[in-house]
């Protein structure tokens, strides 16, 4: 029975969204980012927290189509994907993120997109 309990537990934490269980969420983008991407991003981030997070996947879209050159861009576009349970797309922009950080060490250092590529 205990094994049985360990495994249910095991399971079950397989189906919950790797940012629930690191706490992290879409990040702003930095000052001086283009303005389009910026005013995607803000409207991403809105619907982020309120749960839509298909919604907030298309901002955060058309944020990187305004500028593909910013890592945050990527690692909100991933931590959406991670929450819809595509995990193979958000670990290419976990990817993404990393390569264009810029130094930015919540990036480099991010408990999620560590998980997903593995390091």
């Amino acid at each position: 029975m205990k094994r049985l309990t360990i495994l249910l537990l095991a399971l079950s934490l397989m189906i919950i969204p790797v940012t629930v269980l690191a706490g992290e969420g879409p990040m702003a983008l930095p000052a001086g980012s283009n303005a389009d991407a910026n005013m995607h991003n803000q409207e991403g981030l809105k619907h982020f927290g309120k749960g839509h997070f298909d919604v907030a996947l298309k901002h955060f879209e058309e944020a990187a189509a305004a500028d593909k050159s910013i890592g945050e861009v990527h690692f909100n576009e991933a931590v959406a994907l991670d929450k819809l349970g595509r995990h193979a797309e958000a670990t290419m922009h976990f990817k993404a993120a990393k390569k264009n950080a810029k130094g930015n060490e919540k990036i480099i250092n991010s408990p999620i997109l560590n998980a997903h590529i593995g390091h």
